[in-house]
């Protein structure tokens, strides 16, 4: 494909992958709300639908992380063939590890299981709150491998001048907070209403990023110009 039809599907992917992933945190938020873990899976069965929603939107959002790995490294690997591939491994391992489909899948189980597959009430308490905890882990593990390919590509796209230099290094700036955020996050140093505060920037770059894409595409890497 040419530098354009790379350009214009990462751009609208990744309005694809924002919108899954906004609507996904809003419906599980939803299905999931209550003090306590009963209340939690009362919560999750009186909403399966929307569980079910959070499901399919995980799986948008696995292949979105993969089209955005392969079209991005297509775009930036001229700059830089090493810093493009491992950005797009990273890109890649997110995909392939599932943004909590297992752990919510699990969740939808335990709060709707009836009759001989449901478990006892301690039995139910307990695997909702591994279902939770690992989830959450499990989040921030994505979240990392998407912070480290974000900041590898984006550096590549600041150093090629492929985009506006202010677009790019608002990239850089919100890649890297979340690469030194979500560490802490997962160690418990960091905790709400930072953890969510510090995904602003990057959509802040996001957003713009792929209307750019779409509309103008990408320039050919500064030392492919200069040649």
């Amino acid at each position: 494909m040419t530098r354009t039809t790379n350009a214009r599907i990462a751009g609208s992917t990744f309005l694809c992958y924002i919108a899954a992933g906004i609507s996904s945190m809003i419906l599980f938020g939803r299905a999931t709300s209550g003090d306590g873990i009963a209340a939690q899976l009362a919560a999750i069965a009186g909403h399966p639908t929307e569980v079910r929603i959070v499901l399919v939107l995980g799986l948008v959002q696995c292949f979105s992380a993969l089209v955005l790995g392969v079209t991005l490294w297509a775009i930036t690997r001229e700059q830089d063939p090493d810093l493009a591939m491992l950005g797009l491994v990273c890109r890649v391992g997110e995909g392939m590890v599932g943004i909590g489909i297992p752990t919510s899948q699990g969740l939808l189980w335990l709060a709707t299981a009836r009759g001989a597959d449901a478990p006892d009430a301690a039995a139910a308490h307990a695997l909702g709150a591994f279902f939770l905890k690992v989830g959450g882990w499990h989040y921030v593990v994505c979240a990392m491998l998407f912070a480290v390919g974000s900041t590898l590509l984006a550096w590549l796209l600041l150093r090629g001048r492929m985009i506006p230099a202010g677009l790019a290094w608002l990239g850089v700036v919100a890649s890297v907070l979340l690469v030194v955020g979500l560490p802490l996050q997962l160690v418990g140093l960091l905790g709400a209403p930072a953890t969510s505060l510090m995904w602003l920037p990057m959509l802040a770059f996001e957003v713009p990023l792929a209307f750019w894409l779409l509309v103008k595409g990408v320039a050919l890497p500064w030392r492919m110009q200069s040649a």
